[in-house]
């Protein structure tokens, strides 16, 4: 049976923090942390989401964190696509709407794809229809040979920045999907226990082949500030600009006469 001192260790040891660091940060003193990792103190619910806050746990395993110390959970989590989320699907398919005519879309917290614009389209010719079957995911669809590698002119820049992001995830988070995830497409590209160079952790274009020429394109992320729901926090929308004028006018192009104008999703 997991405790929640139990729990509250660990995730100070993924961190990289000692006790003394944890209780500074969160306003109390390191016996008192120590008491609640050994069991010997029974934390409140507000000292629980106190802790987690300092580090940085994400809510579902604060959730977690709140059930073993004894507590009702606090977080919801609801579908993208349940009825009562409507107002913040609507939200974000405006933003989609507006990026276009270059491709964006919502992604959870293990890359599945949950929203695409228009132009996301585009990029999918010649996919193996395998690679298409719901839960489309991100990582796959674009490091599978089946996929966009193919495509891809610069795999292994991209190869780079998803491996960076993906080892930083299953750090953050401990998921095992993501975990697997990972060592899918990146077990057998680094000793265990490496780190990805700085390299990977600088802004890159990716280059595609598209429509008879090249698309170069680098990406921003969005994610909601400060959510208190589980889904909210595990999205993210993940929006491509084209990197130079040419790249610029291909898009629009193919999007045709509306591509030459910002569409404000009305």
């Amino acid at each position: 049976m997991e405790t929640v001192g139990g729990l509250l260790r660990e995730w100070r040891h993924s961190r990289r923090l000692s006790q003394l660091d944890l209780a500074l940060a969160a306003g109390v003193s390191p016996r008192y942390v120590s008491l609640i990792e050994t069991g010997r103190s029974r934390p409140s619910a507000d000292m629980v989401l106190r802790l987690a806050a300092q580090l940085e746990v994400p809510l579902r395993h604060r959730n977690r964190l709140l059930v073993a110390a004894g507590f009702a959970p606090r977080y919801r989590e609801r579908p993208l696509d349940e009825p009562d989320m409507s107002a913040v699907r609507d939200a974000v398919a405006r933003v989609l709407k507006a990026h276009e005519p270059y491709p964006a879309l919502v992604v959870d917290r293990r890359w599945n794809i949950l929203m695409t614009n228009a132009p996301v389209v585009h990029f999918l010719a010649d996919v193996n229809p395998q690679l298409l079957v719901a839960p489309v995911n991100m990582v796959r669809l674009g490091l599978d040979p089946r996929g966009l590698a193919s495509r891809i002119v610069n795999l292994a820049d991209v190869r780079s920045f998803f491996r960076a992001r993906l080892s930083r995830q299953v750090a953050r988070t401990g998921d095992p999907v993501i975990g697997a995830l990972y060592d899918e497409f990146f077990a057998d590209d680094e000793p265990a226990g490496s780190t990805p160079g700085l390299e990977s952790e600088v802004a890159i274009p990716m280059v595609f082949r598209l429509d008879g020429g090249e698309v170069r394109l680098f990406s921003t992320i969005t994610t909601f500030g400060t959510p208190q729901d589980i889904t909210l926090e595990e999205i993210s929308i993940e929006s491509y600009y084209p990197a130079d004028a040419d790249s610029a006018a291909v898009l629009r192009s193919m999007a045709g006469p509306a591509g030459d104008r910002c569409d404000d999703g009305q």
